[in-house]
């Protein structure tokens, strides 16, 4: 086998905003003249960025240092990254003998110090670089991007850290307070991203609602958006994940309707649609302004898409809560909804509330909401029908049959301005599109997640009862986190 050394295999597992810090990590490394290899068995090196997030995350996450501790060869290290690191330190190495190194989320910067002192060490006692002093973060990045391309999309992380109270997540206590990137070095990378001919920009953060609070700012994420915007005219599509609830402010409704560049997409997760169920959440619980506000955006952008997230089975969720959001749902009609059965987390404040729902009741209260949904989904999804979209082209393939076999027809796979990566739907177009190029095509038929589409000037698409798609043309989605 040729030799390992300095080389490394970096394993990404949980959110896009994890998928940043990975590719923040291997920008260090690189420069350092370490080579990225796509095998463990290839690497000297092997980093595991983890998520820390709820139970199967943290099993996912441990599960995967497991199998890499007891498969290393000898010469190669295995270090511990992101959350679940920074959540559990000396911890995970009890859970983890043989675990070389960890380091936290707030100084993924030093990752090329740590595997050097790795390397080094005299004796096998794993090293640990998990300092919390948030000061640091957006001040010291080394001029590294702090984006994660995928192919002609770009997520671009505007904040780290999260300064709100929510009783069930361990994200505060993992990431620390929120402290936002100068927004001079959010525009220049935007503005790289440009030059490499990115279509799909996306802001992350935990909260990017919150951005520039800590940097004196009001209304911060649409200032920053202004300046995108101008500095970066070129990039056609732009996109807001992750606001909060009470903090969707009339000028930033005002900055996404004027600018063509910023999607009609909004996700915003809510959690939950009842006043009590939210108060022990500690969430903002004036239920009215979500229906305020949503008639305000939708009013100023007729053609707004909204995903949210709801969390079912909430500690003293009584009948009539569940039912109250099952009408909350009916009444503001979202166009995404994405579902979570509670899951306690150790040391957050809902893991020690009483009433825990049981499980069976989860399950059915976890389906109703989705059958609800579902409905709407599907009665939204039509109205596209006959309808012309732009479509971001991601891949294409080969359809097949109910039995797998190869059907004579070549189909693209796409995204239009309703649909984020992973999470969202998908716009299938019969013929083979330019990868990476936005297309605008007509809409033939629709499904509850997904539409049906030719090319604008070609003919209908007659989407045949048994005809599927290969696994390869349909990614499985990810829960947003």
């Amino acid at each position: 086998m040729a030799s390992r050394k300095d080389k490394y295999c970096l394993v990404s597992l949980g959110c896009a905003k994890n998928t940043v810090d990975s590719e923040s990590m291997a920008q260090v490394l690189n420069r350092q003249g370490m080579k990225a290899v796509g095998a463990p068995e290839q690497a000297e090196v092997i980093i595991v960025n983890t998520c820390g997030f709820i139970d199967a995350a943290k099993q996912e996450s441990i599960d995967t240092l497991r199998e890499l501790i007891e498969a290393r060869r000898k010469g190669q290290y295995v270090i511990a990254a992101g959350c679940l690191s920074q959540r559990y330190g000396s911890d995970l190495v009890e859970e983890l003998p043989g675990l070389d190194g960890v380091i936290g989320t707030r100084r993924w910067m030093d990752i090329f110090d740590l595997v050097t002192r790795v390397r080094q060490r005299k004796h096998p006692e794993p090293l640990y670089h998990l300092p919390t002093d948030a000061e640091t973060v957006g001040r010291d990045e080394g001029q590294v991007l702090r984006v994660a391309q995928q192919g002609a999309s770009a997520y671009l992380k505007i904040a780290d850290g999260c300064r709100r109270p929510c009783a069930f997540c361990a994200i505060p206590k993992i990431k620390g307070t929120a402290v936002s990137r100068p927004i001079a070095s959010i525009v220049a990378e935007a503005k790289a991203l440009q030059a490499a001919g990115v279509k799909e920009l996306i802001l992350i953060a935990q909260d990017t609602t919150d951005y520039g609070y800590d940097l004196g700012l009001k209304d911060g994420l649409a200032h920053l958006l202004d300046a995108i915007v101008r500095e970066a005219p070129e990039i056609p599509w732009i996109r807001v994940m992750y606001a909060y609830p009470g903090y969707v402010t009339p000028p930033l409704i005002e900055t996404m309707a004027k600018h063509p560049q910023i999607l009609r997409y909004l996700d915003m997760p809510l959690q939950h649609g009842h006043r009590e169920t939210l108060k022990r959440m500690k969430r903002p619980a004036k239920v009215e302004w979500v229906y305020e506000t949503l008639a305000s955006m939708r009013a100023a952008m007729p053609d707004l898409t909204v995903r949210t997230t709801f969390i079912v089975g909430y500690p003293g969720e009584t009948d009539e809560e569940f039912n109250t959001l099952l009408q909350f749902v009916r009444d503001l009609e979202f166009d995404r909804v994405g579902a979570f059965k509670y899951s306690y987390e150790i040391g957050t404040p809902s893991a020690l509330l009483p009433d825990q729902v049981p499980d069976e009741v989860k399950d059915a209260r976890w389906n109703a909401l989705m059958e609800t949904q579902q409905a709407i989904s599907l009665k939204k999804n039509q109205s596209y029908v006959g309808k012309t979209l732009s479509v971001l082209v991601d891949g294409y393939g080969d359809a097949e049959d109910e039995d797998g076999n190869l059907l004579d027809t070549r189909l693209s796979l796409g995204r239009s301005y309703r649909d984020a990566p992973e999470i969202d739907g998908y716009v299938i177009v019969e013929g083979e599109l330019p990868v990476g190029e936005i297309v605008p095509v007509r809409i033939t038929g629709a499904t509850t997640y997904d539409l049906f589409a030719t090319v604008e000037t070609g003919a209908p698409i007659i989407i045949e009862p048994g005809k599927v798609y290969s696994a390869g043309m349909l990614p499985e989605r990810r829960a947003p986190q």
